[in-house]
């Protein structure tokens, strides 16, 4: 579980999907296929990297608390990132706990194998990886510029990194590029939309099994992914700046898929 933890801390800030690395690790290495301990485990990991990110971003999360308290005194562009979070978040969790109840209530419809679960994360993975490397980055919209419908546009974008294999941060950090915010930007507000969406998905969906999911081994799964994505956010964050990590997600998923071939 340490080793788990330490994967999602590190990839958690990169373009490709940690709940999918941690799925194959669990499937493949550990032999678990079941879905819903699957879903569960990369879930409850996720409140590690929950907590890097809310230590990271402290004053913004402050400055937006502050704003639901005091609406009418805030300032204009902190508003429209609070209108954003909001809707982004209801409806991605709407999308997301939908998905995850499907893949959930799927796997007792149909025999899941070690091999199936890596096919299925392989093209996902490969999907993420496609729309990474077709993104350039030619946006100078900054905050100021944020408007409602791009709330909902990234609502339906995280709602469906809820499939392991497509990465939060690659999709809706590309579905922002697409709407031409500038890079730094783009970046900031992916990870601030993490932050809702993952405790919320613990409550609703981890909150009535927890006391099977938290267990001592878990518990130090989870640790590590604090500790690990607390030391590596500020880094990685810099380095996404400058390299496309879609050819890495890219030689990664098919590496993955020829695996299956041996």
């Amino acid at each position: 579980q340490i080793i788990l933890g330490a994967i999602q801390g590190i990839t958690e800030w990169l373009p490709m999907s940690s709940s999918g690395i941690v799925t194959l690790v669990n499937s493949n290495f550990l032999g678990i296929t079941d879905i819903g301990q699957l879903l569960h485990i990369a879930l409850f990991l996720h409140l590690g990297t929950f907590f890097a990110a809310l230590i990271y971003f402290r004053r913004d999360v402050f400055v937006l608390i502050k704003a639901l308290f005091n609406y009418r005194k805030t300032g204009k562009n902190t508003k429209k990132v609070l209108k954003f979070l909001i809707v982004s978040t209801l409806i991605s969790g709407v999308i997301g706990l939908t998905i995850l109840r499907i893949l959930t209530s799927f796997e007792s419809q149909l025999e899941i194998t070690g091999r199936t679960i890596t096919f299925a994360v392989g093209i996902l993975l490969l999907s993420t990886g496609i729309i990474q490397v077709k993104i350039k980055n030619r946006g100078l919209k900054k905050i100021d510029e944020l408007k409602n419908n791009d709330g909902v546009f990234l609502g339906f974008a995280q709602g469906l990194a809820s499939l392991p294999g497509i990465s939060r941060s690659g999709i809706t950090v590309s579905t922002l590029l697409l709407k031409k915010f500038s890079d730094t930007t783009a970046l900031r507000l992916s990870f601030l939309m993490s932050l809702p969406i993952v405790l919320l998905g613990n409550i609703f969906f981890n909150l009535p099994d927890f006391a099977t999911i938290a267990t001592s081994a878990s518990v130090y799964g989870l640790l590590a992914s604090f500790v690990f994505g607390l030391a590596t956010i500020h880094g990685l964050m810099k380095l996404s700046k400058r390299i496309n990590f879609g050819w890495f997600v890219l030689i990664f998923a098919l590496l993955m898929l020829g695996s299956l071939l041996v």
